[in-house]
This record gives C-alpha cells, sequence and structure tokens, in this order.
C-alpha cells in the first residue's frame, strides 16, 4: 500500500471535499431523473395490471348477435339464443341484452338522450364463461345450429391480441424510458466527473507523485458519486412514492382509474432507485476517470 493511501481518509477529504456548492445542481438533476423513471415504472405496472384485467375478462366473456328469423322479433330470437347457450358446458350464465343495455353501449359516441326510439339496433346476448374450462366457438355454435338460431359468436379474441398488444408496447415503453434515464444520469455523472478531475488536476498530480495509483484516484471520485446518486435517487424516489400515494388515495377502489389501477404494491418499486443510481454513477464515474487519468499520463 503506498503513503497516500495509509493516510486514510484525508486525501479522499483533501481532493473531493464532503461538502461543495456545485453538487446542488447535480443533485436536483439525478433527483428529477430518478423521480420520472419511478413515474414511469408505477405507470407501466399500474397500465400493466389494466392490460391484465381487461384480457381476462374479455377471455371470460363472449358474445353473440342473433339475427332474426322470419315470424319473429329480434328479443324472442334473442331470448331463445340465450337459451340455446345456457346449458353448454363451460357457460355460466348467458342473458339476452334488452334495448336499454344496447342503448347504453352507443351513449358515449351519440350521447345520452341522442338515440331514436325507432333505431334499430343488434341483438345481442351476453355469455359468462367459466374460468377454468370456458366454452369454445365451435361448442357455442353447435349449440345454436340445433336450437335453429341464426346468429355470429365473438370469443373477444381480437380484441384480447389488442390488448395484449398494447400490454407489451406499455412494458418495452417503460423499460425504454428508464434505460433513457439511466444514460442521462450517467451522462451528468460523468460530466460533473470529468469537471472535478479538472478543477483539482493539481492535487491529483501531486498524488500521483506520492504514489497513489490512478485506480485509487478513480475510486475516490466513484465513492463520492456513488454517495451522491444514492442520496439524489433516494430524494427523487420519495418524491414518486408520494405521487403514486395521492394518485392511489385518490382513486379510490380503482386505483387513480380503470386505465391506471395503481396498487400500494407498484410504490416499492421505488426502493430500487437509490440502489441503481448509485450503480450508475459508480460506473460512470470510474469509466471517465480512468479514462481521463490514462489521457494525462
Amino acid at each position: 500500500m503506498t503513503a497516500v493511501e495509509d493516510r486514510g481518509p484525508d486525501p479522499a477529504a483533501s481532493i473531493l471535499p464532503a461538502q461543495d456548492g456545485r453538487d446542488l445542481g447535480l443533485v436536483f438533476t439525478v433527483a428529477v431523473l430518478s423521480f420520472l423513471a419511478c413515474i414511469a415504472v408505477i405507470a407501466a405496472l399500474a397500465a400493466d395490471r389494466a392490460a391484465q384485467g381487461w384480457a381476462r375478462q374479455l377471455s371470460d366473456s363472449a358474445t353473440i348477435q342473433v339475427r332474426p328469423l322470419g315470424g319473429e322479433t329480434g328479443p324472442e330470437a334473442a331470448a331463445r339464443a340465450a337459451e340455446a347457450v345456457a346449458g353448454v358446458k363451460g357457460v355460466a350464465e348467458a342473458r339476452a341484452m334488452d334495448r336499454k343495455s344496447a342503448e347504453a353501449l352507443l351513449e358515449p359516441w351519440l350521447g345520452k338522450g341522442n338515440i331514436p326510439a325507432d333505431l334499430p339496433l343488434p341483438q345481442l346476448v351476453t355469455v359468462d364463461l367459466t374460468p377454468d374450462h370456458p366454452a369454445s366457438v365451435a361448442d357455442l355454435n353447435r349449440a345454436l345450429a340445433a336450437a335453429h338460431v341464426s346468429a355470429a359468436v365473438d370469443d373477444h379474441s381480437r380484441w384480447m391480441a389488442d390488448v395484449r398488444t398494447s400490454g407489451n408496447v406499455v412494458r418495452l415503453s417503460a423499460a425504454i424510458a428508464c434505460l433513457l434515464i439511466a444514460t442521462a444520469a450517467g451522462s451528468v455523472v460523468a460530466f460533473a466527473t470529468r469537471q472535478g478531475l479538472a478543477a483539482r488536476r493539481d492535487v491529483v498530480e501531486v498524488l500521483h507523485l506520492c504514489g497513489a495509483e490512478d485506480q485509487f484516484v478513480a475510486r475516490l471520485f466513484q465513492m463520492r458519486f456513488a454517495a451522491l446518486a444514492t442520496r439524489a435517487s433516494a430524494y427523487g424516489a420519495l418524491a414518486a412514492a408520494a405521487v403514486g400515494a395521492i394518485l392511489r388515495l385518490t382513486g379510490g377502489t380503482d386505483g387513480f382509474s380503470p386505465a391506471l389501477p395503481i396498487a400500494w404494491t407498484d410504490l416499492l418499486a421505488c426502493l430500487a432507485a437509490p440502489a441503481l443510481g448509485a450503480v450508475v454513477a459508480a460506473l460512470s464515474a470510474r469509466s471517465v476517470a480512468m479514462a481521463i487519468l490514462r489521457e494525462q499520463v
């Protein structure tokens, strides 16, 4: 061990003082980046939960559009269709949708009270399937054919594919956002390391003359910025957790909204921010410090 290293923490204190007003900007920047990363992860977890819930609802149901035959009304045909599929194995319940329920489906697009009374609406039957062993489209079609009901069965498979695709896009977008944020944090730390070495170049040269190796000097910057990033990331994570908690409390049972059902467990993702921030800062500071020190040799 060199003479400089035997002096313990004194070299670190001389080259990198514990308090530096120039660190405030770095702390703020890393804290903001940590906040954005945590918010992105919380939103991704909530959106993924919503997508999975929608996929489960779609997979546990089916819709039958009934075409009335000659001599019968639409409600009568829908009632026959519901009765035909109600006894199929894998069907929990089948209900003929009345006109009021059908109008409620159109209100978000046409507005409440804007649907004419004589507007023809499709005759629909909603089918709840058993989660463990749901009935297939072929089973439902056979039951309808046996009852001489003209109908088309929709098992929502197309919608489920869209929901799963959306969930994958959300997860990928969150991962890319976190990667970009980590890269930005590393770049900020790298810039701060470069500036720190430039500001204390004379001290670094003296340490080299006293026998200190590049690894020792680089380790000083690594430890300093890792500690700083840990503190700054904790600030950002705490702020993100507070925002997530507010959204969870104001959202009631849905956790902000059905489209973004934030759960209390989602906030636990913020716990990883300080450790990840320390790792990114340590790697960035050490790599930049070693590159600069080698250039000075």
